[in-house]
């Protein structure tokens, strides 16, 4: 824990809005999060019950009241839907360091929806807390998430 308040953006690219969530956005978030398909490289099995979107979403709100990190939902500005989130979480203002995080609906894959997105989280990330070093993880055999990772700048490497 940081000790310090770490506001949760709201954050502007041609193609997205990306903003704090909110109890409306439980129903979207479940969907996403209980998809075994969209979940197949991640590191904790589908969601099947209902409350883990409203405790992802208190969980949200706790980072930014810890000052450990920001969760975005997106939504995509010409319809309005929700198609994911983005995050900067294990914010460490005194080594300047965070870690990103992201996932998306299986039917906004393929449309530079994440790399924008995450490019957008990474520029708040660098410009507003003047971060000097961001990770992220992503399972070996997600090729789609290296590629966006690649794409941001991000090069492969083993934890120090």
């Amino acid at each position: 824990m940081t000790g310090v308040l770490l506001p949760t953006p709201t954050l502007h690219t041609p193609r997205l809005r990306l903003r704090p969530f909110g109890g409306t956005d439980a129903d979207d978030l479940f969907a996403l999060h209980s998809n075994a398909y969209v979940l197949r490289y991640w590191d904790s099995p589908p969601w099947s019950d209902r409350v883990r979107a409203k405790r992802f979403i208190a969980a949200c709100r706790q980072m930014a009241e810890d000052g450990t990190g920001a969760r975005l939902a997106v939504d995509r500005v010409s319809d309005g839907a929700f198609i994911g989130w983005c995050s900067l979480s294990r914010w460490n203002p005194d080594y300047r360091s965070a870690s990103l995080g992201y996932c998306f609906r299986a039917a906004a894959w393929g449309h530079g929806y994440a790399t924008e997105a995450a490019d957008a989280v990474l520029r708040w990330a660098f410009d507003t807390l003047d971060l000097n070093r961001v990770q992220a993880e992503t399972d070996t055999r997600n090729v789609a998430s290296a590629r966006v990772l690649e794409k941001l700048g991000f090069s492969k490497g083993a934890e120090p």
